[in-house]
């Protein structure tokens, strides 16, 4: 019941079929480009299109020239400067993930920053190394050079020491990784990202917390564990630590507590005072600095067995070229490595571009990290990403730009070619102790399960199968299982889409599932069927079975039953059992009549019903004589709503066409509401349309439609009422048969 005050309007208009639509409302011819015009558009160079392109290879021309250096330049340098305390610990820390000597890690806080510097779109992310890639790194490092026994067979491995060949696989595959990033870069395929769900990034990152976890015990524990790869690395990189457990080196474990705990606390507070703190307290900065006095003051690698990060590599080492023949072994494990890296960073980045107010660019993004990883990797750095906590650091110290990331660079720099070896006695349970406590937004993932498993079951399975397989088989294999998976619920989702059978809310001109609501209205003889997904290959066969069953009747079935009965009508008629008299058929034979079936031309039987040779037409809802029995059919007319139907292939529209041609051959009018005009010249230009199929069963909306059927069908005498309360304002008398008569059969006038 609709409340007084509640506003109301009143539409008065014609009936619109898309043909009278057509007629009366001119349409715009527009050339549509074809795949030549766009490649030419391409390729085509003019004065604005060069400045438009310089200025999308190198954002920093854009933000460069806005800079407010009064306002903006201190804040980036307070940013700078504690992003790159964070930044030279993380290096140092990740670089253990990935199985390398330390200070590479800070290579690759100093290298791909300075290029993304340049050509990167995010004025907020911190570029460095994040420990998911660092892990995936690490993987194909202890692959092709194992703890436990000779490396793989590669040229480029003569002479080295096993920490030089391991930098040679890191470099190589990082190199390779940003190959791939700049080639889906320059091809526009950027796209890409969105294959992975945010429920499928949420599974994956906490499986590789996961293993960050595991990979981070020995150092916590001081044992040795030889690095393992492959599926189930997980499971016996358990296995050799607790059968080693009583090994444990009590100074690393202990040490370990304290810097967790200490680092757990102030991180708690961090977050909780971070309104009235003008600078988070660098905790993992103190507590590094506090490690390194006492680990060199009680001499801890000598007296106590613990293991140091030793020798820094000071400066920077020439330049060097690849390994072909690790590109060759690694590409597997390079490009899901591409994918995760720039779907971790632009998801970042877009959180802060959205919060600054400005845009990213993700081709661009592609670009800037494929040429950072590129030029890294030949200076020796590992894979380079963003890290959520890091660029955190930055925007919530103010930073402004990328000249925030540039000093954080040089921070890096001052700590390679200057002071790193203030870090040499600094414990590795310390960097493993602070990649743990930084997993705790990771590991929280967890939570997650029970509200995706309330609100969405699909989600929540590709949420524990990418994690589980993560886990299990590899983060490589988990990623690609996720995806399959994923991918496999958007094909059940619209294969299998809810179909519904709509009925109309009285007095209005709104159509809503029938199951869902008391107040509505159906039209005695028509069905209303919605399908909310694309009609493709995959689901025409599930349409058809769903359309079957909403209208509780199948033509093709009836069809046949009505030609059988029509050849025995026809066979009865020629033997003078049935004559045709003012009251129809009559038998003129009494008792039952024994006809064997006639199982010649079936074929026949799929065609439409044909009286041409029979003076009479048959009425198959009534009692037919002879004992002869078609079923009937109680639907006259049959609204299919394609509003939510977006696209059709070809195995489709032969399937549809054949599913109305078995309905409109049983005598059910068909008709198609809200098409997109996008389907309907596909549906001309595949000639879809015939004698039986005719450009007229396509109306405008639902309303339309319905508004038509009733006025070929009108409701008998005792449906008026329910008529009246479904067009309240429509102009029409009930004459004494009952039917509705429109003042104009083209016109409606309906108030809301």
């Amino acid at each position: 019941m609709m409340r007084p005050s509640a506003s109301r309007y009143m539409v008065t208009r014609p009936l619109y079929s898309e043909d009278s639509f057509a007629q009366e409302h001119e349409k715009i011819y527009r050339q549509r480009k074809t795949l030549l015009d766009h490649v030419k558009a391409y390729f085509t160079c003019n004065s604005k299109r060069a400045k438009n392109t310089t200025l999308s290879l190198l954002p920093i021309i854009g933000w460069m020239r806005i800079y407010r250096i009064k306002e903006w330049l201190l804040n980036d340098i307070v940013s700078g400067v504690s992003t790159g305390l964070v930044a030279v610990l993380q290096g140092l820390a990740f670089s253990l993930l990935a199985s390398l000597p330390p200070s590479y890690g800070l290579y690759t806080a100093f290298f791909p920053v300075i290029i993304y510097f340049f050509l990167g779109t995010s004025r907020h992310i911190s570029v460095g190394a994040f420990p998911v890639l660092s892990l995936m790194v690490g993987a194909v490092v202890t692959r092709l050079v194992p703890d436990d026994g000779p490396p793989a067979n590669i040229t480029e491995f003569d002479g080295l020491t096993p920490d030089q060949q391991r930098v040679v696989v890191a470099s190589s595959v990082t190199l390779l990784m940003g190959i791939f990033q700049l080639a889906m870069g320059l091809l526009q395929v950027g796209f890409i990202v969105m294959y992975l769900s945010d429920t499928l990034v949420s599974g994956f990152t906490t499986a590789a917390a996961v293993h960050i976890l595991v990979s981070q015990l020995k150092f916590v524990l001081g044992l040795v564990v030889p690095g393992i790869s492959g599926p189930l690395a997980i499971i016996y990189t358990l296995e050799k630590i607790f059968v080693q457990i009583t090994d444990t080196n009590i100074a690393d474990l202990v040490t370990s507590i304290i810097i967790m705990v200490a680092v757990f606390i102030v991180k708690e507070i961090n977050d909780r005072y971070k309104a009235k703190l003008p600078v988070p307290i660098p905790i993992e900065v103190i507590m590094t600095i506090i490690a390194c006095g006492v680990s060199y003051g009680f001499n801890f690698k000598d007296k106590y067995g613990v293991d140091i990060v030793g020798e820094m590599q000071i400066g920077y080492e020439a330049p060097m070229a690849p390994s072909v023949e690790v590109f060759q072994q690694s590409t597997v494990e390079a490009f899901p490595m591409a994918i995760v890296g720039f779907a971790v960073a632009f998801s970042v980045a877009k959180v802060y571009s959205v919060k600054h107010d400005y845009i990213i660019d993700g081709n661009q993004e592609l670009i800037a990290f494929g040429v950072s990883n590129i030029v890294g990797a030949s200076f020796r750095s590992f894979a380079a990403s963003t890290a959520l906590s890091r660029s955190a650091v930055q925007e919530s110290t103010g930073g402004k730009t990328q000249i925030a990331g540039l000093i954080s660079a040089m921070m890096a720099m001052i700590v390679t070619v200057a002071i790193g070896f203030l870090l040499e006695p600094l414990p590795k349970s310390v960097l493993g102790a602070l990649v743990i406590v930084n997993l705790k937004g990771m590991l929280m993932q967890f939570r997650e399960i029970p509200y995706l498993w309330r609100k969405d079951r699909p989600d929540c399975v590709v949420w524990i199968v990418t994690c589980i397989a993560a886990i299990l088989l590899g983060l490589d294999l988990g990623l690609a299982v996720g995806l399959g998976v994923e991918l496999l619920t958007v094909v059940f989702r619209t294969q299998f889409p809810r179909c519904s059978v709509l009925a109309n809310i009285k007095g209005t001109d709104i159509y809503r599932d029938r199951k869902d609501y008391l107040s509505i209205y159906e039209p005695e003889g028509v069905k209303i069927f919605r399908i909310p997904s694309p009609i493709f290959f995959a689901n025409i066969e599930f349409f058809r079975g769903k359309l079957v069953e909403s209208v509780g009747f199948n033509p093709l079935r009836v069809l046949r039953k009505r030609n059988k009965a029509l050849r025995k009508i026809r066979k009865l008629l020629k033997n003078g059992v049935l004559q045709i008299t003012e009251k129809g058929l009559m038998q003129t034979v009494s008792g039952p009549i024994e006809e064997s079936e006639d199982e010649s031309n079936m074929e026949d039987l799929d065609q439409p019903t044909n009286f041409q040779d029979l003076p009479i037409q048959v009425n198959w809802n009534a009692e037919l004589p002879a004992g002869i029995c078609v079923p009937k059919v109680d639907v006259h007319s049959i609204i299919l709503d394609f509003a939510a139907v977006s696209f059709l292939d070809i195995s489709a529209l032969k399937g549809l066409k054949v599913a109305l041609k078995e309905f409109i051959r049983v005598d059910v009018e068909v008709y198609i509401v809200a098409c997109d005009a996008y389907i309907l010249e596909k549906l001309q230009s595949c000639q879809f349309f015939d004698d039986e199929i005719k450009t007229s069963i396509f109306f405008l909306t639902l309303h339309d439609a319905m508004l038509h059927i009733l006025q070929r069908n009108p409701d008998p005498l005792e449906q008026a009422p329910r008529y009246e309360q479904l067009f309240p304002d429509n102009h029409h008398d009930y004459h004494r048969n009952g039917g509705p008569h429109f003042r104009s059969k083209s016109e409606r006038e309906t108030r809301f």
